[in-house]
């Protein structure tokens, strides 16, 4: 085999489509690349990519959970509703009831957990589709969110704005940069090549043949090298800035899902419902607490996106969360993820989502108007989502799904629909 091909088919895992596996990757550096240019490099500057990051946290929060709603073949329209909705009543907890702050954290998070309880209850239990459930959430918890605010903003106290507006703080000596960021920076590659070299001995055990090792060379030069582009740049903000809190959170979130999602009987469970629900439903898999648990996650998740958002603005308003759903529903199916549910990883819905907000974010400091933007980004949608619909006609696979595959977990999904009854049902339409 060729340096070529085992380039093609190692780095990024191996797949029957070129165009498939690296055009999301290139999407994302073509958008950055031609910003760069076209905003006079201002695209790639710490502030800039500070900016980003605080600025669209909230919607990547949101994309995560919307990924496992999707990806059990439901959709929610209500997340920026129960946003908006969460945020008033911590508001107004800690204006009215003297709540401290991190308390009206917790208090904003049970109310997120409840919210989804009970979505989650007319989905799992009632059988109401969840796009019939959450477009009345949507309505219920936008009038919420009027009513208990009166339709006027509420501030929050310097404490509470931490988690939206907050940067890791300055310690140690003075090095020209943010020591603890270049400290997560150093933990993250770290923790990369650690990945690679377990990956490698974890297939000679198994006895299969491992990729050759410049490959793996190769792709731990380009991650590593990423992550210490990203680390300086975050690192060399201006003084006082930093990486973001709310980065931070995400980026927990993001180590946190991807192990729930790929190593764990629970996760790989929201895949096989969204795959084939009956088929999953006669091999063991408790439909109903799948759906449930889903639409659980979601409302948590969009509670403290909403939280983010109030601290970030520093107060909460009638405003907060529109088109929120549309911005996360974007970034999971820009992200690979399929219409019909079953396909999507939480690494791909961040990247959708750096799509979108990179694209959005350009098109701002070029001075284009907001309605320009957002037909540019309503093209960009129906595109990628055409671009799943045809590679799932070709049998192709999601460059997501690719570059995160040597990382994965060796062995069979945690819940294997038996033999029997998988081909019968192959057609069978996944739970909406």
């Amino acid at each position: 085999m060729s340096g070529l091909q085992d380039l093609k088919k190692n780095l990024f895992g191996g797949t029957t489509s070129v165009g498939r596996q690296f055009g999301m990757i290139f999407t994302l550096v073509a958008i950055v690349l031609l910003f760069q240019v076209l905003t006079d490099g201002l695209t790639l500057t710490s502030g800039n990519l500070i900016a980003v990051v605080s600025q669209y946290s909230y919607i990547l929060i949101l994309a995560i959970g919307m990924l496992m709603v999707i990806v059990a073949g439901h959709i929610d329209l209500s997340v920026g509703s129960v946003a908006a909705f969460t945020g008033i009543v911590v508001a107004k907890a800690i204006q009215n009831f003297d709540v401290p702050w991190p308390l009206g954290i917790v208090l904003g998070l049970v109310v997120g957990a409840l919210i989804g309880a009970w979505q989650g209850f007319w989905v799992a239990y009632i059988g109401v589709p969840a796009f019939i459930v959450t477009l009345a959430g949507m309505l219920l918890f936008r009038g919420g969110n009027q009513f208990i605010g009166n339709a006027d903003t509420v501030p929050v106290p310097e404490g509470f704005r931490t988690i939206g507006a907050g940067y890791l703080p300055e310690v140690g000596p003075a090095t020209g940069y943010n020591n603890l960021t270049l400290l997560l920076g150093l933990i993250g590659c770290l923790a990369v090549a650690w990945r690679e070299w377990q990956a490698r001995r974890t297939r000679q055990e198994m006895g299969a043949e491992p990729a050759p090792l410049w490959i793996s060379g190769v792709r731990l030069a380009v991650m590593v090298g990423v992550i210490i582009f990203a680390t300086l740049r975050f690192a060399g903000g201006r003084v006082g800035t930093s990486l973001p809190v709310s980065g931070i959170i995400l980026i927990g979130l993001v180590l946190i899902y991807s192990f729930y999602t790929r190593n764990t009987v629970s996760g790989r469970r929201i895949y096989a419902v969204g795959g084939n629900a009956r088929a999953a439903e006669l091999s063991g898999v408790k439909l109903q607490r799948v759906n449930f648990f889903v639409m659980t996650n979601m409302g948590i998740l969009a509670a403290l996106a909403g939280m983010i958002f109030v601290a970030r603005s520093a107060a909460s308003g009638p405003q907060d969360g529109l088109s929120w759903e549309l911005d996360a529903i974007a970034a999971v199916f820009i992200g690979g993820a399929a219409v019909s549910g079953g396909l999507g990883t939480v690494s791909g819905s961040i990247v959708g989502g750096l799509v979108m907000a990179l694209l959005n974010n350009g098109l701002q400091l070029m001075g284009v108007g907001v309605d320009l933007v957002q037909m540019i980004k309503g093209l960009v949608l129906l595109f990628a989502v055409a671009l799943d619909v045809y590679n799932k006609s070709q049998g192709r696979f999601s460059v997501i799904d690719s570059i995160t595959r040597p990382f994965r977990r060796e062995g069979p999904p945690a819940a294997p629909v038996p033999a029997d009854v998988s081909r019968p049902n192959d057609k069978t339409p996944a739970a909406s």
